[in-house]
């Protein structure tokens, strides 16, 4: 989250001019920017495209699009709760159309009971996630002591060293190879953000729309490949840089082998199976498979945390014992808090109108995928985890079908899309994870992190929705570029009309993901020289990997050949300049959104431009 890194820059600017000279008691620790940084990236992840940009919108849509031609009315209007959605006309024209104002007591009154609701419900799906972190966290930071790739530019930028000034970054900020890779990093957008401005000036063609490989295979099957960007963002090949060989090569190939698979369907004529070759099938089964794996290499600290909560005596003798000022919490407490959280889901998803038979299997899934995807992000550090449509409602509809599942359980899964279903880009429980492994690495108090934590959910949450209603009623819901999916309710209304059986191709496809999972780390055990990573194929069935692919490929050709020629001493020397990079890109694009804000108007977007 580049916003959360230009913030703390920010905050780390101001205590070197302002309070170190001024008022130096006061300067902001480590630890404290460490508790800013995440208390902004759960903030930010709830505000998040793939999150509450979709929720706001969706809260309305299926009333304020109702027609008599869609029939929604009809189809599911009856079993959406009137608590946790807006279905007043007036305010619905308001918030859509816009030239409007948020702050009036009849839009407030009916906007309090839903936010509230969803504030609610979010900050249980934080407290057991955060819960459940506390399970593996010991598992995956000490005993398997994975790299989290992720927080090596937080850490660096709020290092610690001999002076006060140091202990805010100052070494790190004295490399000259961090502001070279700055000055390349900065420079590509300060050309294409002029270019932006003025077209005439010239653009350097970094971006995702800039190239498509897939307009030179006109021909059949090769058609088939379908759009085929090659973008080039200095700031995911230099994110790229500091994540393992294995998993770069594996992302980009297996992008490759997904092509390949589409090529093939149309080559082989496979037109009994029309949704060939299942790719978001084939992600699901790749995610639950990668589930199984972890919960398998982790089965002997899993048994000695069950021994622990179980056990009647009090002794700390366990070597996985959590009590102490080290840890967040003791299992046993962790253990109450999940057995707390997964009561309140049931009740509220049962209020919502779920049946009681479908909230264990749906969370029991979300959970897995969860888990799954905090793995990824600990070990390996993708530069994105964008599993578009992979989600508990789609999954169970083709496991039994939409008649097995109900009317009134497909018609709450549109709620449900802000946190299991669009992308979970901004997913919490790996940004709880990355920064307890922060707190126990700068030995921070671990404990009062955590409860920073849930307070950044919840107010975050009310922060969010504020700033999404205030500039709806402004500018209009249906109009600002926000991640609402519509999509969501024509789908429903397509189930209801056209109810299915189960799709037991798709399902096989799913089948095929696990087992390509399973095989892939049995390879890696086996022998140390297979290249090929599971988390790799999972990543890259999946549409979101288009956006970094090629960027990996220049990545994993200059780590391999700074270690192949230079060694691992010449690879730590070049970490600041690939740091540099990304605080380049980060922070005059950050510039160039903070213009467009002020100015309101439409700058360029170093990521998605």
């Amino acid at each position: 989250m580049w916003h959360v890194i230009l913030n703390l820059l920010t905050l780390i600017l101001i205590n070197r001019l302002l309070v170190d000279r001024k008022f130096p008691q006061k300067s902001l620790t480590q630890g404290e920017l460490i508790t800013i940084y995440t208390m902004l990236s759960l903030a930010g992840g709830i505000a998040g495209r793939d999150s509450y940009q979709i929720l706001v919108p969706v809260m309305g849509w299926a009333f304020e699009f109702a027609t008599p031609e869609n029939e929604w009315n009809q189809l599911f209007h009856r079993f959406l709760p009137d608590w946790l959605i807006l279905r007043e006309p007036d305010v619905l024209h308001q918030l859509y159309r816009g030239d409007s104002t948020l702050y009036k007591w009849p839009t407030l009154r009916v906007l309090v009971a839903p936010v509230l609701w969803w504030s609610l419900f979010v900050l249980v799906l934080g407290l057991t996630m955060f819960c459940l972190n506390v399970l593996i966290r010991k598992q995956w930071i000490q005993n398997e002591k994975l790299s989290y790739p992720i927080i090596q530019l937080p850490l660096a930028i709020t290092q610690s060293n001999d002076s006060h000034w140091q202990g805010q970054g100052g070494r790190f900020f004295r490399n000259r190879l961090l502001w070279a890779g700055f000055s390349i990093g900065g420079a590509i957008n300060i050309i294409n953000g002029i270019h932006h401005l003025v077209p005439s000036f010239p653009h350097l063609p970094v971006t995702y729309l800039d190239y498509n490989l897939g307009q030179y295979f006109t021909n059949k099957p090769w058609s088939a490949v379908g759009r085929f960007p090659f973008p080039i963002y200095p700031f995911v090949i230099a994110i790229g840089f500091f994540l393992p060989l294995d998993l770069a090569f594996s992302t980009w190939f297996f992008y490759l082998f997904r092509k390949v698979q589409q090529v093939a369907g149309v080559a082989l004529g496979i037109k009994a199976l029309p949704a060939f070759p299942y790719l978001n099938q084939q992600s699901t089964g790749a995610w639950l498979g990668l589930f199984v794996v972890v919960m398998w290499a982790g089965r002997t600290h899993f048994r000695s945390v069950s021994r622990q909560v179980f056990s009647l005596s009090s002794s700390t003798e366990n070597i996985n014992d959590e009590s102490g000022k080290d840890s967040p919490m003791s299992y046993r407490l962790a253990c109450i808090g999940i057995l707390f959280g997964s009561i309140a889901i049931v009740l509220f998803c049962h209020q919502a109108g779920l049946s009681l038979w479908i909230i264990p299997p749906f969370f029991f899934i979300f959970f897995m995928l969860s888990i799954a995807i905090t793995r990824a992000r600990a070990e390996l550090g993708p530069p994105t985890h964008e599993l578009a449509g992979m989600n508990p409602g789609n999954l169970m509809v083709d496991l039994i079908g939409t008649r097995q599942i109900g009317a009134n359980n497909l018609s709450i899964f549109p709620l449900f899309w802000f946190f299991a279903g669009r992308g979970y880009r901004g997913h919490l429980m790996p940004h709880q994870l990355e920064c307890l492994k922060m707190a126990e690495q700068t030995r921070m108090n671990v404990q009062k992190l955590g409860l920073a934590m849930l307070v950044a959910i919840f107010l975050g949450s009310l922060s969010a929705f504020w700033a999404l209603y205030h500039l709806a009623f402004i500018e209009g819901l249906g109009v600002i570029p926000i991640g609402h999916d519509s999509g969501v309710f024509r789908m429903l209304a397509g189930r209801l009309n056209h109810p299915t059986p189960a799709d037991l191709p798709a399902t096989s496809f799913m089948g095929v993901g696990m087992l390509m999972t399973f095989l892939l780390m049995f390879l890696r055990t086996r022998f140390l020289w297979w290249p090929l990573h599971p988390v790799g194929y999972a990543l890259s069935m999946n549409f979101g990997i288009d956006y970094i692919w090629s960027c990996l490929i220049f990545s994993s050709i200059i780590k391999r050949i700074i270690l192949s020629y230079g060694g691992v001493g010449t690879y730590r020397r070049a970490i600041p300049f690939f740091l540099g990079v990304i605080l380049g890109e980060y922070v005059i694009g950050g510039f160039w959104s903070l213009i467009g804000v002020i100015l309101q108007y439409k700058t360029y977007d170093f990521y998605f431009a």
